[in-house]
């Protein structure tokens, strides 16, 4: 079994780090939905590699 990191990889275990981070502070939730709805649009328009 192999792992590799692309993007389509990457994509779920940051999301899940975020998730994280939004339960332990959610004061921040807004931001840290507002920075991976950017990433994730970014990289889903083939803007970011």
């Amino acid at each position: 079994m192999t792992l590799s990191l692309g993007i389509k990889n990457l994509l779920p275990l940051i999301a899940l780090i975020l998730g994280i981070a939004a339960f332990v502070a959610p004061r921040f939730l807004n931001v840290i939905v507002g920075i991976f709805l950017v990433l994730f649009g970014l990289f889903g328009l083939g803007l970011v590699r």
